[in-house]
């Protein structure tokens, strides 16, 4: 038996070459139950252990949505009725391994999964995946490749029509495709899709939260969340602060923010914060940084790196405003978000 790791029915865009340039899914699916992986692997004849994109016939397309709907598979029966009742190209990416993506369909896949709450960041393989996404100008009217962009904004403008480019990347911003429960974002531009927004989430207009990165609650970002790094809940990354990715410089160390953090204003870290940690306001302490580690009452316990430090809850980093060093001392009291603030309801 092929038992599915994920997979998704979508709508694909292609350009003027038929070569397929993006993928929307509705309803990605992670771990599938046997009986509809059976289905799926049988109908499309997927080779064991292996993964791939089909085009969705119409005789295809009813087969399923018949079968679906034996299996008690409603919701999904609907919505491919409705996706092969469309103009548009109807795809199946089915993903037996997780390996690196191989293919623009298994790369949204993914990017979709993690959008829709069904995994955390770090828990998908996406090594490669900026060699097989393609640059692309995000529109108005959707996804266009950079190569047909000038004939169709000439071809706009000859209508009295305007094609408005909102980004051109590699990554199109989230709420295109999904809005999670309980979040708000202030500029939804600064939202990749691939984020892992917790419900309760809220990110302000300097906020942004990079694919594969995100946070696991309620949680306050008015800073950076790179590539890789993952907030939990009720901290607070305060205005134009930085965490450091994998992709930014931080080499292989996954950089995380525990439980009730606050990394102040203009701040940054580039090591994992222990639980109930604060980070002062234009502070930024990087896994080698030299610290020097205060008890209670202020004495001087020892000098080591930042990431030795690591794994201590509930301390405050601060750099001495006469000597210069960074110190590093136990906290009186923990910090803690405004409940009314995260209901976002």
């Amino acid at each position: 038996m092929n038992s599915l790791h994920s997979f998704a029915f979508g709508l694909a865009t292609h350009n003027s070459s038929a070569e397929l340039i993006e993928a929307f899914y509705p309803m990605p699916c992670f771990k599938p139950s046997e009986a509809l992986s059976d289905l799926l692997v049988t109908s499309f004849e997927l080779a064991a252990m292996s993964n791939n994109t089909y085009t969705v016939d119409p005789d295809t397309a009813a087969h399923l949505v018949s079968e679906l709907e034996t299996l008690g598979e409603n919701k999904l029966a609907t919505q491919l009725s409705a996706m092969s009742a469309s103009e548009q190209p109807v795809i199946a990416c089915l993903v037996s391994v997780d390996a690196p993506p191989q293919s623009i369909p298994e790369a949204f896949l993914k990017l979709h999964l993690l959008s829709h709450r069904h995994v955390l960041p770090q828990e998908l393989n996406l090594n490669g995946m900026f060699g097989v996404l393609k640059n692309l100008a995000w529109t108005n009217l959707g996804p266009i490749d950079l190569d047909d962009l000038p004939a169709l904004q000439f071809a706009a403008r000859l209508e009295g029509k305007f094609i408005n480019v909102e980004t051109v990347d590699k990554f199109p911003k989230m709420t295109n495709y999904v809005v999670p429960r309980g979040i708000r974002i202030a500029d939804a531009a600064r939202v990749r899709l691939g984020a892992h927004l917790g419900e309760g989430t809220t990110i302000m207009h300097e906020g942004f939260v990079n694919f594969n990165a995100g946070t696991k609650g309620a949680a306050m970002i008015e800073g950076r969340i790179s590539a890789g790094v993952i907030v939990d809940e009720n901290s607070d990354l305060g205005g134009g602060c930085s965490t450091m990715g994998t992709l930014s410089g931080g080499g292989t160390e996954i950089i995380s923010v525990g439980k009730n953090c606050l990394i102040g204003a203009n701040a940054g870290i580039g090591f994992p914060l222990a639980d109930g940690c604060i980070i002062e306001a234009g502070l930024y302490v990087t896994a080698g940084t030299k610290v020097q580690l205060l008890d209670a009452t202020g004495n001087l316990s020892k000098t080591a790196k930042a990431l030795e430090l690591a794994s201590l809850t509930d301390m405050l980093f601060r750099r001495n405003s006469i000597s210069g060093a960074v110190e590093c001392i136990p906290l009186k009291t923990s910090m803690s978000l405004n409940e009314e603030l995260h209901s976002n309801n």
